[in-house]
This record gives C-alpha cells, structure tokens and sequence, in this order.
C-alpha cells in the first residue's frame, strides 16, 4: 500500500520537492548578504541616533521581495488542500478505480490512513521548509519592518515559523473531507478553497487575539507612535497617532489604541476610528498661536514635550513580540486538533457511508 501510495504521489512530490530545492538555495544564498547589510546599517545609525530613518529605508528598499515571500508561504497550504488534498479520494471515484482498491485485501481504513499519512507528512514537510526557510531569511526585515507588517502582524504571523505546517497538514485534510463529500473533483477544490480561506481569515481576527490575555498600557507621545503635529489655520492642534504601535515594544501587535487627555477620557474629534488601523487624527486644546505649539515652535520638537506634560496620553492594548512562538505553538496545536478532527470524521464517513 505505501508502494502503492508512492507511485501515485511521486511525481506531484517530485515536482515540489525540485520547486523547494530552487527556492531554499536562493534564500541561502541571499540571506547572509541581507544580514550583513543590516548589521552594518545598525552598526551606522547607533552611534549618532538614526536608527529609525535606516529601518525606513532598508524596509522600503526590500518591502515587495518581502511580500511576495510572505505571499508565497501564506498561499502553499492553501494549494496543498487544492492539489493534493481535495482529488484525493474524487479522482477514485471519478475514475470508478475505488471499486477496485476497496474490495481487495487491504481495508478501507488503511488505505485512508496511508494515504493521509504519506501525503500528509509531505505536505507538513514542504511548508514546514519554506515557512522556516522565509523566517530565517527575512529576519533583518522583520526587525525593521512598519509595525503593520511587524513579526507578530495578522499577515507576516501566519508566514512565519511552524504555524505553515498547522496550516498545510489542515488544508490537506479538509481537502480531503470535502472530496468525500461532495465527491466531485471541481466543486470540491472550489470549497475547499472558500472553507480554507474563511477559516485562515476568522483565526486572526476572532481567535489569536485572544490566545493569551492582552496587554493593556498607558504610553507618552513621541517618534513611535506619532506621525506629526499640526496646527492648520491657528485652530485647535492636531495630534496624527500611530495606532498600529506602541513606545518601547516594537514589534506588537497593536489590537486598539487611543488617546486620551490628562483625565483618561478619549478623545474622540478629528479624524479617523480608534482601532489598530495605521494613523488617526486627534485635535486637543493646546495653543498653536503662541508657545511650544505655534507655528514658530514646531519644527523645534518642544510641541512634543508639551503635550506629554500637560498629560496626553496613548492608550493601548496589544500582544508583546515576545508571544511570538508561545502563539505559534498554541495556534499550530488548535490547527492539529482540527486536523485530527477532520481526519476521524473522513475515517467514519469511508466505512459508514461511502461506496
């Protein structure tokens, strides 16, 4: 049966196997240099304090090769419930060859099993290798990246460390629960597709913000979670509040922000919501016709110091950078228990009621 199991299998694992090779040589052999640019960068800015500008151009300068790899391991479970999984019991049926493999010695249990066995451990494989491969190579990145593509962000989390090997061995399965299903080839990758795609989205916006409880803080304004001050026309300042990051923590994940005044109570006018979308606009009553926040004053930076001593404040809540493999544990043990689920129910429906 493993015999078996390889000769249909290997061409598509040949096939995957050539593919990772290529892709794994060319992150070896671009990493090192991208390491040390960085390095050299941080080495540079250090000393006279400009650290923040050299993120922004570094980032910026590799920001598209960074989002198609980051694409690339978010899109292969997705295809591995597509190709591997979904056609894996239709084409049996399709092709009537079932009728065969089923009455013969081996029993339809064990057949299932060395199926999602072989297939399975290789499609964990394949994405456990690209997924490492794209974390070890985009590390220089991920320290200098805007917070809305930091390590710990919905998009760049799920691209990242043993979380693509839940997804794919996930995928795979419902691939193959659904095939058993709707035991047509087609239909059953589009809903594969659509289950998938729904699932992958709920995860970061229902489940993973709630994995550990969220750390809540009080913060003082500067370059990190401010875009700028404004005073247009000599009316009220404007504060321009980075919601996406907080002082201190680089790298977290920011799930709501707001600013407050020097009694706690939000303030609410200007422009924009208070979630953790990029940068909200906040007017507070502070004088920009005379002292630190006039027109004259802000370009010296006193504004800032202002603001923060009359007692504006950010409020956040946000999952530190330092969950980053606690989450990726826990979210991959959620994604094999989804797994293992789907697996016995697809086990109980070949026996009990496939034919």
């Amino acid at each position: 049966m493993i015999w078996l199991t390889w000769r249909q299998f290997r061409g598509s694992a040949a096939m995957m196997a050539a593919v990772l090779v290529v892709f794994a040589a060319v992150l070896a052999l671009t990493g090192p240099n991208l390491a040390s640019e960085y390095a050299a960068g941080v080495a540079g800015c250090t000393p006279d304090n400009t650290c923040f500008d050299f993120f922004d151009r570094f980032f910026s300068e590799y920001d598209l090769l960074f989002l198609a790899l980051t694409l690339v391991v978010l899109i292969l479970p997705a295809l591995v419930g597509l190709f591997w999984g979904a056609p894996l019991i239709t084409r049996e049926l399709e092709a009537g060859t079932h009728l065969l493999v089923w009455n013969q010695s081996i029993t339809r249990g064990r057949w299932l099993a060395v199926k999602l066995g072989l297939t399975g451990l290789a499609a964990m494989a394949a994405a456990g290798v690209c997924g490492l491969a794209v974390t070890w190579w985009s590390d220089p990145l991920d320290k200098s990246a805007v917070p809305e593509m930091a390590q710990m962000a919905p998009v760049v989390f799920g691209a990242r460390g043993i979380a693509p090997m839940g997804y794919a061995a996930f995928a795979f399965v419902l691939g193959v629960t659904v095939g058993m299903l709707v035991r047509r080839t087609l239909p059953a990758m589009a809903l594969t597709m659509v289950v998938f795609a729904a699932i992958q989205i709920a995860m970061p916006l229902l489940v993973r913000p709630h994995l550990m409880p969220p750390v809540a803080g009080t913060f003082e304004l500067g370059r990190e979670n401010m875009d700028g001050l404004g005073a247009p026309g000599g009316g009220s300042l404007q504060i321009f509040l980075r919601t996406s990051a907080v002082p201190g923590h680089a790298g977290a994940w920011v799930l709501s922000s707001k600013l407050v005044d020097p009694s706690g109570r939000t303030i609410s006018s200007g422009d924009g919501s208070s979630g953790p979308s990029s940068t909200i606009v906040r007017a507070v009553p502070v004088s920009t016709t005379s002292g630190p926040c006039s027109a004259q004053g802000l370009p010296t930076g006193g504004c800032t110091a202002e603001i923060n001593r009359l007692g504006y404040r950010q409020q956040a809540t946000y999952q530190p950078l330092e969950r980053f493999w606690p989450f990726q544990w826990i979210e991959t043990g959620i994604y094999a228990l989804l797994t293992l689920g789907l697996a016995w129910s697809s086990f109980w429906w070949l026996r009990r009621r496939l034919s």
